[in-house]
């Protein structure tokens, strides 16, 4: 079974820097595609961006792109999410999702596979 675990979340002034990190186990992702959704109260779960694990492809939501980026560590079996120049907008639960297919698919309903999120908040 796979299991996600979230990391790295917290209270961070805004234009600052967070990373977070998501461990996944239970087996190899070579074949998988990773997201990062995230949640703020009132709203739907979006997707921030994704990750091809086999050869590193990433995509992003126009709201994060030049600001967020993705990348893994094969030999750790982690994805990573570095967050900068931060907005108060950004302030969410964070969740890292995985998907048995080696494509990045934008919609939640995709993905198999969630950990439990991370609260990222954003102070002005």
């Amino acid at each position: 079974q796979v299991q996600l675990v979230e990391s790295g979340g917290g209270l961070v002034q805004a234009g600052g820097s967070l990373r977070l990190s998501c461990a996944g186990s239970g087996r190899t992702f070579s074949s998988y595609s990773m997201a990062w959704f995230r949640q703020a109260p009132g709203k739907d779960r979006e997707f921030v961006g994704g990750i091809t694990w086999s050869s590193g492809g990433t995509a992003y939501a126009d709201s994060v792109k030049g600001r967020f980026t993705i990348s893994r560590d094969n030999a750790k079996n982690t994805m990573y999410l570095q967050m900068n120049s931060l907005k108060p907008e950004d302030t969410a639960v964070y969740y890292c999702a995985a998907n048995p297919v080696p494509w990045i698919l934008r919609n939640k309903e995709a993905y198999d596979y969630w950990g439990q999120g991370t609260q990222v908040t954003v102070s002005s």
